[in-house]
């Protein structure tokens, strides 16, 4: 399984711009993880965290401007991880994660 402890910069191109973010993530011992992710606009709590070889996922229930969760997927390359967020009716979007050093 592939390290995913840590801080992480993250970059969502969102349909409202670009947001910025710091993920801090926690493995636990049965290999999920879970963590938070604090931006502008708050912080979330990432739940449902999986790492399976390099492919990563999570999800986080955003509580405003209404209720949706947001699900993301990518793969995880050291230090650097890129995928998408899926958002639902909004549709999907990339974002990048880059583990501070």
């Amino acid at each position: 399984m592939a390290a995913i402890d840590g801080q992480w910069d993250c970059v969502a191109q969102s349909p409202m711009g670009e947001q910025t973010s710091v993920l801090t993530l926690t493995s636990k011992p049965d290999g999920s993880f879970a963590g938070t992710n604090s931006g502008t606009l708050g912080s979330l709590d990432v739940t449902d965290g999986q790492v399976t070889g390099d492919q990563v996922s999570f999800k986080m229930e955003l509580k405003v401007p209404f209720p949706m969760t947001l699900t993301v997927e990518g793969a995880l390359a050291g230090d650097v991880m890129e995928g998408t967020i899926d958002t639902g009716a909004f549709g999907k979007f990339p974002v990048k994660a880059t583990r501070k050093a």
